[in-house]
């Protein structure tokens, strides 16, 4: 997570009127700690302030960002933070947790506080680019909308909740799509097609945009988060086909902690 405050221009922020002062507190309780000591150090190469706790990260500051796990995450962190925010403050909740979280945590906070859902599309090939696609629900203007744009493109998506609603479609069309070129793939090889004239053949239809995902080798989104994120769909409407893809990504152990796009790999 994150939070940043826009102070008064001096020396290089004059050359650059949008720049904003970072305060960050990393979240990964698994993450081992020299793994941790090289994210905080990385952090602050880049000029951000790294808070002991959420609530001391938010503390005096006009934006906070949070881009966490899943709904427990969020509300985890929510916990600490929701004290410890200040009137006036905007919050961008920017993970992938469906609109009901976003509800949730929306009727929990402090009177003048504000939440915008903004849910990206895209992985850290994306992110280091910035070149995500943000989906933005609620009011989103001013100085919260130029921390925004330095993700990528915004997408005003509508009322509050509607990001977040946008992101669980898009990100499930997505895993479908993957799920059904890596068993194509698959079946090609059974069949004794050639592996790059199927792959081309499949990359020039429809399902282009989801081979050029399977086949993608810059990634990073784990089964386990698709999984998580497939949960979030299959509660929200009857969908056979998802909840059969849910239940693969579930059942691959041999793929734990690699990309999606693993799904191309046949089983052990």
């Amino acid at each position: 997570m994150a939070a940043a405050e826009q102070p008064a221009p001096t020396g290089r922020q004059e050359q650059d009127q949008h720049a904003f002062r970072t305060h960050c507190r990393p979240r990964s309780p698994s993450t081992r700690p020299a793994a941790k000591l090289i994210l905080k150090r990385s952090v602050r190469a880049e000029g951000a302030q790294v808070a002991l706790s959420p609530a001391e990260a938010v503390l005096g500051t006009g934006i906070v960002v949070t881009m966490l796990a899943g709904p427990e995450a969020l509300d985890a962190v929510a916990e600490e933070v929701l004290p410890a925010l200040g009137r006036g403050t905007v919050w961008a909740e920017m993970s992938t947790v469906g609109p009901d979280a976003v509800t949730a945590l929306r009727e929990r906070l402090p009177q003048g506080v504000t939440l915008v859902d903004a849910p990206v599309m895209g992985s850290v090939d994306a992110a280091a680019s910035g070149s995500l696609q943000v989906l933005a629900g609620g009011e989103v203007d001013g100085p919260v909308a130029e921390v925004l744009e330095r993700f990528g493109s915004v997408r005003r998506c509508g009322p509050p909740g509607s990001g977040a609603a946008l992101k669980v479609v898009l990100i499930n069309a997505m895993i479908g799509g993957v799920a059904v070129v890596a068993e194509s793939l698959r079946l090609a090889d059974a069949l004794g097609v050639d592996p790059a004239g199927a792959r081309e053949a499949l990359a020039s239809g429809p399902m282009g945009g989801a081979v050029r995902r399977t086949l993608s080798d810059s990634a990073h989104y784990t089964l386990d988060l698709a999984a998580k994120d497939v949960d979030l769909a299959v509660g929200a409407a009857g969908l056979p086909v998802l909840r059969a893809v849910g239940e693969e990504l579930r059942s691959r152990d041999d793929l734990a902690g690699r990309d999606l796009s693993a799904l191309r790999e046949p089983r052990p």
